[in-house]
């Protein structure tokens, strides 16, 4: 009789993840990002409320790892109302349609009776700020140039591509001083390939990618770049560090595995959500207004 042993898991060396199905992935999602934004930006919002839905899910998934378990159901709903409302009326009415959805998914447990309902209920309006209410900020950087229209000449369009390319190059200096250089963990115990050399990698990257966005791109000041960029580092790290935290506490390694070569969608989003509400600021008051 034999024995048929376990296949072991492939070895990524330093880079940590499958590069070709990882770089696969992000031109897709990268081309569908794009095609909407110069062509028609209104489908960028149906992008960024199917995300807010997803993301909903993979953390519904992830809790339940420790018995808790939050309602999908309004969660999904609100989130999709918060995203559009961002957009279509600005930030008081997020504030509002915030609010409301709480207080509808709070109500929403209570068909669940007593028990666990101090846990699930927290853990729920956790989500409902971490992913549609940070996510909604995506909303208002868009509806800068209008609810209409497309392409560069949009402000809003210019924003999100700012947000986006300067919270990549974040992601991209890290990743490559950290390979190449990296010897002091930055926080061993929450994120073991995470360094010092590698922060000080991403501080380059994205200091000259946020100088360059919005001198050639946004048309404003060189020191609204060195605050974008000194931003996007710090919120995309902080960011990176609080969902390895969840997921060290929920005892997971990826929220799913929905992205070849990435995991979950919330192991890219981190960064992004926490960066975009205050590039968002910046660029409202120093670039837009």
């Amino acid at each position: 009789m034999t024995t048929t042993q376990p296949t072991p898991a492939k070895d990524h060396g330093r880079a940590g993840r499958d590069l070709k199905a990882a770089f696969g992935s992000a031109i897709v999602l990268l081309g569908a990002v794009g095609l909407s934004l110069f062509f028609w930006k209104p489908a960028f919002i149906v992008i960024v409320a199917a995300a807010v839905c997803v993301a909903v899910w993979e953390l519904h998934k992830g809790l339940l790892a420790k018995e808790i378990d939050i309602p999908e159901q309004p969660l999904m709903l609100g989130g999709v109302v918060m995203v559009v409302v961002a957009y279509v009326w600005g930030a008081p009415a997020l504030a509002s349609a915030t609010a409301v959805s709480g207080l509808a998914t709070m109500l929403w447990l209570l068909r669940r009776g007593i028990n666990g309902y101090v846990q699930n209920a927290t853990a729920a309006i956790f989500t409902l700020f971490y992913v549609p209410f940070l996510g909604s900020f995506v909303a208002l950087m868009l509806a800068e140039g209008g609810r209409t229209g497309a392409g560069l000449d949009d402000d809003g369009v210019a924003g999100i591509i700012a947000f986006i390319v300067v919270t990549i190059a974040s992601d991209i200096g890290g990743y490559v001083a950290g390979v190449l250089f990296g010897r002091h963990p930055m926080a061993p115990v929450i994120s073991p390939k995470k360094s010092w050399e590698g922060f000080a990698g991403s501080v380059l990257f994205t200091v000259g990618a946020g100088i360059a966005l919005v001198v050639l791109l946004l048309d404003g000041d060189w020191w609204v770049g060195v605050a974008l960029g000194l931003i996007a580092v710090v919120m995309a790290t902080l960011g990176d560090l609080c969902e390895s935290v969840i997921k060290r506490d929920l005892g997971i390694k990826d929220m799913s595995q929905v992205i070849p070569g990435h995991g979950g969608l919330m192991d890219r989003l981190d960064s992004l959500l926490a960066t975009i509400a205050p590039i968002w600021l910046l660029l409202h008051y120093a670039v837009f207004t």
